[in-house]
């Protein structure tokens, strides 16, 4: 409501802050959260052993997870806070109003993560100085490993509030917000998921990195699937504790989630995914402990359970998206940025009377199509697109056909919208802006598109001279 909107009609504004958050997400779990325990326990196994091989993979493994999280890692950290800003600016400023100290506590802790994981790869030959200097490297993997750990901490407690933000909705305090329903399960479901990544990433990458030295590679490949094997059955116990707590109300939303509306009934889906995961990873990582010159693993098998778990972790992404609509920040605020408190007054006086950057500011004869317009960028643009994904125009052509749409029926329709669709908002407007938006949908039967501000600039401020 106060800001100009932005919008992307072919690639569809989510799709944008999702391709950006699920690859981050990749690399934050599986080589920083879950990847460095690995390589400091690599590291660890060749202190105690005496065999340099294990610090040498562990370097080269860990030369692939600092590049990749500094600079993949760190670019789509940022895109996340851009395209979020961009997309849906208003419950961004509410989380950040919220959680505060915690993000700032939690930049504290990024910080220092940035130094440890510098001083860690930075200092690593000198660490083969001397037993003492070899102690202090991984001491300093470490620390490295409980930092990023507490940044997941943090931030997880943020993406759970905004499922089930629980008792804050009424005493509005920082604990409560972050000590919310869903957090201590879905840190302990992340946790023991960025684990096994961690362990699948490095299992990975050494049978690349031991390709000329097989026994080596039996010996690496048995380590990091005994890894592996420890962290399964954990994970798949924190996975139900995660089932258990999601409210019954976004279990509902699983089937649409996962694929689409016609799959609407099928709520174990979820649940069978995180079988199949389980069940693949497990088998693969049981054959590699015990692997030997008599029962060799392919090296290229290393990779299937690593995007196994990336695919799950996409899948999971995109379904805790979802479920928790209609909203973006559970019984606080829609999805398409509008407080729930905000409703009534905006149902009275309209949604384009308290529009800081619409074109116009109150529907009449003269402007019906343009207010539409406005109403619907307010209204739709944070999930709908006109052609793009999720395309108004062909979810009416599914819904009306290519006879003439009739608007009177299209604006009793907007009406019930959200009794029908639970996982769509009621709509915010008045009747007027209803009706408005009816016949503004209709005109796109003809053709059109939609822009953002980024290509029609931005309208004047409400009040300015």
């Amino acid at each position: 409501m106060d800001f100009p909107i932005f919008h992307l009609d072919f690639l569809n504004n989510r799709m944008l802050i999702a391709m950006i958050a699920i690859l981050h997400v990749v690399i934050n779990h599986a080589f920083a959260v879950g990847g460095i325990p690995v390589v400091t326990l690599l590291e660890y196994k060749g202190y105690r052993s005496g065999d340099k091989r294990w610090d040498t993979l562990a370097y080269r493994i860990m030369k692939t997870f600092f590049i990749t999280t500094t600079t993949l890692g760190a670019m789509t950290g940022v895109g996340i806070w851009l395209s979020a800003s961009l997309i849906n600016p208003a419950s961004i400023a509410s989380l950040i109003r919220v959680f505060f100290w915690a993000w700032f506590i939690e930049w504290i802790v990024f910080v220092t993560e940035v130094v440890l994981i510098m001083v860690y790869y930075l200092s690593w030959k000198r660490s083969l100085a001397s037993e003492e200097a070899k102690r202090r490297h991984i001491r300093v993997g470490v620390l490295l490993s409980l930092a990023s750990w507490v940044t997941m901490v943090i931030i997880v407690a943020i993406l759970s509030f905004m499922m089930d933000p629980g008792s804050w909705t009424e005493r509005r305090t920082l604990v409560s917000g972050f000590f919310n329903p869903i957090y201590l399960p879905q840190l302990g479901f992340r946790t023991t998921l960025a684990m096994l990544m961690g362990g699948a990433a490095a299992f990975c990458l050494s049978g690349f990195f031991n390709k000329k030295t097989p026994d080596f590679r039996f010996a690496s490949f048995r380590l990091l699937a005994l890894w592996m094997l420890f962290w399964l059955p954990l994970g798949a116990v924190a996975s139900w504790n995660y089932w258990r707590v999601v409210p019954q109300a976004m279990k509902q939303h699983f089937g649409v989630a996962i694929s689409t509306e016609a799959f609407t009934q099928w709520h174990q889906s979820l649940v069978t995914l995180m079988v199949i995961t389980f069940s693949v990873v497990f088998l693969l990582v049981v054959w590699s402990s015990l692997t030997n010159q008599a029962l060799p693993v392919p090296r290229y098998v290393g990779v299937v359970p690593f995007l196994v778990l990336v695919m799950f972790l996409g899948g999971f992404e995109r379904v805790r998206e979802f479920v928790r609509k209609p909203y973006v920040i559970g019984r606080y605020m829609y999805s398409n940025g509008i407080r729930v408190d905000d409703y009534p007054l905006l149902q009275k006086e309209g949604l384009l009377t308290h529009a800081t950057y619409a074109a116009v500011q109150e529907v009449t004869p003269d402007n019906e199509l343009i207010a539409g317009k406005e109403v619907f960028k307010l209204a739709c643009t944070r999930c709908h697109t006109v052609n793009g994904l999720n395309s108004i125009r062909g979810n009416l052509t599914k819904m009306y056909g290519q006879d003439p749409w009739d608007a009177g029926k299209i604006a009793a329709y907007i009406g019930t919208l959200h009794t029908a669709r639970t996982y769509m908002p009621p709509f915010p407007g008045n009747e007027a802006e209803k009706q408005a938006l009816a016949k503004y949908l209709v005109s796109l039967q003809q053709g059109g598109a939609l822009t953002g501000a980024q290509n029609e600039g931005i309208p004047a401020q409400k009040g300015a001279l």
